[in-house]
């Protein structure tokens, strides 16, 4: 019985024997060590699985940023359009009314915080 099992593992593959399980009546530390090993294997193999993904990833990101055309670049004119002078008034007056409404909520604004503690 002993010849047959030899002779088959004989026969197999050099990868097939690597995988095989330790014999249950092994000492505990083979039993031990052939199972870091093959968590080892794991390990490297989901590793290496990472590392292709990310790669590949990677490849597809490059590919569509070239891929992707160009927006049109929108030449903005380097001069505003002319008001008329009655239109420009309007605008300083209309200006100058904000800046004084701004002025007077600010003020009130600080004169609430610079009063006298009751």
């Amino acid at each position: 019985m002993r010849a047959l099992i030899a002779l088959a593992l004989m026969t197999l593959p050099a990868p097939a024997l690597a995988q095989s399980r330790v014999e249950p009546r092994a000492a505990v530390g083979d039993q031990h060590r052939w199972a870091m090993e093959q968590l080892r294997a794991r390990a490297d193999a989901n590793e290496a699985l990472a590392r292709q993904q990310r790669l590949e990833a990677r490849l597809t990101v490059l590919e569509l940023q070239a891929a992707r055309q160009a927006a049109p670049i929108v030449k903005v004119p380097d001069w505003r359009p002319l008001r008329s002078p009655e239109e420009e008034r309007a605008a300083r007056e209309s200006a100058t009314v904000r800046r004084q409404e701004t002025v007077r909520s600010v003020t009130q604004i600080d004169a609430w915080l610079d009063r006298r503690p009751q």
